[in-house]
């Protein structure tokens, strides 16, 4: 409470927020004894206070934005994260935004930006992209109260994302289709649905082969090694074909699960066209060839779990999806949700027994 009373004496009990410094307490005892005077005397000092208080120059967005790379991005963001950030920044909002002052950006210059980015055809998608480092970099401005608020932001609407995955018999007929020396990751990625900074990062110290599962605790992106995505661990269990798979697969070349002869660590490029050169194998290369990466095994991981009743929370979690609505894109695969839905209607004492009761109250339905 601004004003309280303590040992029948009236007192002025306040905090505020000091730019750079933070929160800062004003405690006096009121020359007037009487809760109204106390009152006035409150307004009264944080007046004085506020007009003494140091204030931040207004700053141009391009100069806040590298100070939001430096202090915000790389103490809070993994360093792939730090480094779209920095990309989104230099090639498209601070080209845009970096002259105005942080404060004169409002929704007229947010929806401006949108048609502007809109004419250079990029897609809803990526421009909402830039709208959230905006979003972020304005929301610590007012953090750190260098600004009133956030404007407005209206997002463009983005189209569900397509997503391809293999049938069951098309899953088999890829691994067949690999060359022998790929056969194991493709496998492991089908039946763990790890991504491919995962399996790139994956030790045998994150394998336990006794308890059966895989604890995923790191990843590549960029060439840097880093948690995983949501820097969060999860644990994947593994069947009993993929224990015996990485069973036959233990290698004396390093720590690592798929490493080159010399132990280090594979790249991207390196697993691109092996898993290419199976697709086509295998008969699967008529898809567009853009879809055919290695988020495709991801994707067929998860569909198989949905196609053979898994729970849609159990593939969140196997998948390490942050919240439901990522894992919702499968839910259109599992036979028995609408089924199952449809079939409560049929339960006795649902309906009909909320009916009779309605009946005997003097009800109606």
């Amino acid at each position: 409470m601004p004003v309280t009373r303590l040992r029948n004496k009236w007192y002025v009990d306040t905090w505020l927020n000091v730019p750079g410094e933070g929160r800062r307490r004003l405690r006096r005892q009121s020359p007037v004894q009487t809760r109204r005077g106390a009152e006035l005397y409150e307004r009264q000092l944080v007046e004085a206070a506020l007009s003494t208080l140091p204030r931040y120059e207004e700053r141009r967005f391009d100069e806040y934005a590298v100070e939001f790379l430096k202090t915000y991005a790389v103490t809070n963001n993994k360093l792939s994260e730090v480094e779209s950030k920095e990309s989104i920044l230099r090639l498209h909002l601070i080209p845009f935004f970096g002259r105005l002052l942080i404060s004169e950006i409002g929704r007229r210059e947010i929806e401006r930006y949108k048609a502007a980015k809109f004419a250079e055809e990029l897609s809803p998608k990526s421009i909402n992209n830039h709208l959230t480092v905006l979003r972020r970099l304005l929301a610590e401005a007012v953090e750190r109260d260098e600004l009133e608020h956030v404007p407005p932001i209206q997002w463009m609407k983005v189209p569900k994302p397509k997503f391809y995955f293999l049938g069951f018999e098309e899953a088999d007929r890829l691994v067949l289709g690999a060359a022998p020396e790929w056969r194991t990751i493709i496998k492991l990625a089908l039946k763990t649905g790890l991504r491919i900074g995962e399996l790139l990062a994956l030790r045998w110290f994150d394998v336990d082969l006794v308890a059966g599962r895989i604890v995923v605790r790191r990843a590549v992106a960029r060439g840097k090694v880093g948690t995983p995505k949501n820097h969060r661990e999860r644990e994947i269990p593994l069947s009993r074909d993929t224990i015996t798979l990485l069973k036959a697969h233990r290698h004396l070349r390093g720590e690592l699960v798929f490493c080159t002869e010399g132990g280090e660590m594979l790249t991207r490029g390196e697993l691109k066209w092996p898993l290419w050169r199976a697709f086509r194998k295998a008969g699967l290369s008529t898809v567009e060839k853009t879809q055919l990466g290695w988020h495709v095994l991801r994707h067929s991981f998860a569909s198989h779990l949905v196609m053979r009743g898994a729970s849609l929370k159990a593939v969140q979690e196997l998948l390490g999806h942050s919240t439901i609505e990522m894992t919702m894109r499968y839910a259109h695969l599992s036979p028995a949700v609408r089924r199952d839905a449809v079939e409560l209607l049929d339960r006795p004492g649902i309906l009909l027994g909320s009916s009779e009761q309605a009946k005997t109250e003097g009800g109606e339905i």
